[in-house]
């Protein structure tokens, strides 16, 4: 992408949004359950000020541990996840436009060490349930040939919440890219259907939990279905017991979309729970964080809130990056506070590492740093820059630097630029001070011209250590009727038709 000046949007950030609410010692090193909610907006949790949706159970390990004030992720899925897997932007892995298909050769590539090698090296169990979303044409990219001890979940983006089956059916105009996705380690799990899968993958966390042998650190990660739309036949699914929660709530979708996360805030505390009955919670660091932003207002079928911030999902705005996001852990030396310091996804690899007793400082070509001092003991980040993304294809790009912020290019033509505010909110643009935007309302590049200089080099530093995409299109092979109806994996690394360079660029 050239890097340019034309477009540019300058914004002034602060730690403190526009609109808010109101130790045990041990020679093992920590039990690590990382938790992702996917498509999780700002004004989704009560610890956030929500007073649509009470989540009293991410609220009682939020006001405990320490809430991530200023903290960023990807704009989408498979960005972020990756950027938790490697602790490396996905400018430097090729992933940074889009998603990974349900039948589109490409995904993480394999030269990438990941989070759960690290840690299996330092003697972790290592377990995942729920959203893998990192490519999966070859089984090589799937969880157990990446470090996974063990596997249950779906590999592709979305799922129904109860027949656990992906229909891309209508992304592209292709009729029967339907199948099931739901496996346990290789094997497809026909034997669920009906079972809510956000209640599905909290039993399994709970069962490995369970049987987890404590004299050994527990790696857990829980990356959940909810609160990301499913099919779009029925696009927003909750157990009637949720929904009934919520009267107050006219908007239906919206309604649904709250059920969602009270089930979610659930199996988090049940998850939590079964931790405390095996004596681990005291020596456990539960990280919860969303993938990103909300996709508000009826985006991308769905209804989240990302109130008073700007845009949604997928998008460059505060609405798409500001990322929910929280640390609980006894270890913690300074706990109930929020910290507003400067944080960032790929920060997270060489946090865990750390924690797990490994030195991060001996990792090689990260894009993030070890931050734990910052979250257990106030201290100053080390960060005082957040790339949000360079997309070639899009033309867009985005960087912040300390309380500024720097915007090219257009997503969606501007369509999702807006600020959408939940039933029975009303603003006042003019209570806004004149010296703080974290709500992004002004546009001050034209006079700040040496800052706006400032910031597209910074951008032009970034482009230059960037990786061509990977994204590749469409490959029928990867139908699920070609493969009992299921999603799977579909090339062989061994082929010896494949070139050297189609093995290198998956």
């Amino acid at each position: 992408m050239a890097v340019g000046h034309k477009g540019a949007l300058l914004l002034l950030l602060a730690a403190a949004l526009c609109v808010g609410p109101s130790s045990s010692k041990t020679t093992q090193p920590p039990h690590i359950i990382l938790i992702v909610a996917d498509d999780l907006g700002w004004n989704d949790v009560s610890f956030h000020g929500s007073d649509q949706i009470p989540t009293p159970n991410l609220d009682s390990l939020a006001y405990s541990g320490v809430i991530l004030g200023n903290y960023y992720v990807s704009p989408i899925c498979t960005p972020t996840r990756s950027a938790l897997m490697t602790g490396r932007h996905p400018i430097h892995t090729g992933l940074q436009h889009g998603v990974i298909s349900g039948a589109t050769p490409f995904g993480l590539p394999l030269n990438e060490t990941i989070l759960p090698q690290y840690l299996k090296q330092l003697g972790y169990a290592t377990h995942m349930v729920g959203k893998w979303h990192l490519g999966h044409h070859t089984w090589e990219h799937t969880p157990t040939y990446r470090g996974f001890d063990s596997y249950f979940g779906y590999l592709t983006g979305k799922d129904n919440y109860y027949d656990h089956t992906d229909d891309e059916s209508n992304s592209k105009g292709e009729t029967g890219y339907k199948g099931l996705d739901l496996r346990n380690g290789t094997e497809p799990v026909w034997t669920e259907n009906g079972t809510y899968s956000t209640e599905l993958f909290a039993t399994e966390a709970e069962r490995i939990i369970a049987n987890h042998d404590t004299d050994k650190p527990l790696f857990l990660y829980l990356p959940h279905q909810a609160v990301h739309s499913g099919n779009p036949d029925d696009p927003l699914q909750a157990p009637q017991k949720y929904i009934d929660k919520f009267p107050h709530i006219q908007h239906p979708g919206r309604r649904t979309f709250a059920a969602m996360v009270s089930a979610l805030d659930d199996a988090v505390g049940n998850v939590t729970k079964a931790l405390s009955a095996r004596g681990m919670l005291e020596n456990s660091v539960i990280i919860f964080t969303t993938d990103n932003g909300g996709p508000a207002a009826g985006f991308d079928m769905n209804y989240a809130s990302n109130w008073p911030l700007r845009g949604v999902k997928n998008t460059l705005w505060e609405g798409g990056v500001h990322g929910t996001g929280f640390v609980h852990s006894p270890l913690i030396k300074q706990p109930k506070r929020t910290t507003h310091e400067l944080l960032h996804v790929c920060d997270l690899l060489p946090t865990i590492y750390a924690l797990a007793g490994g030195d991060s400082t001996q990792l090689k070509n990260l894009d993030g740093s070890n931050v734990w001092e910052t979250i257990s003991r106030g201290e100053e980040s080390p960060r005082v820059e957040v790339l949000h993304n360079i997309d070639p294809k899009r033309k867009t790009a985005a960087l912040r630097y300390r309380d500024h912020k720097i915007i090219l290019g257009e997503a969606y033509k501007g369509a999702w630029d807006g600020w959408y505010p939940p039933e029975g909110v009303t603003t006042n643009r003019s209570e806004e001070t004149n010296h703080e935007d974290p709500c992004e309302f002004n546009n001050i590049a034209d006079w700040n011209p040496k800052l706006v200089d400032f910031l597209m080099g910074r951008l032009q530093a970034y482009n230059a250590t960037a990786v061509p995409i990977r994204n590749q299109p469409t490959d029928p092979r990867g139908n699920p009727k070609y493969h009992g109806g299921v999603w799977s994996p579909w090339i062989n690394l061994t082929d010896t038709s494949l070139s050297t360079n189609q093995l290198h660029n998956s």
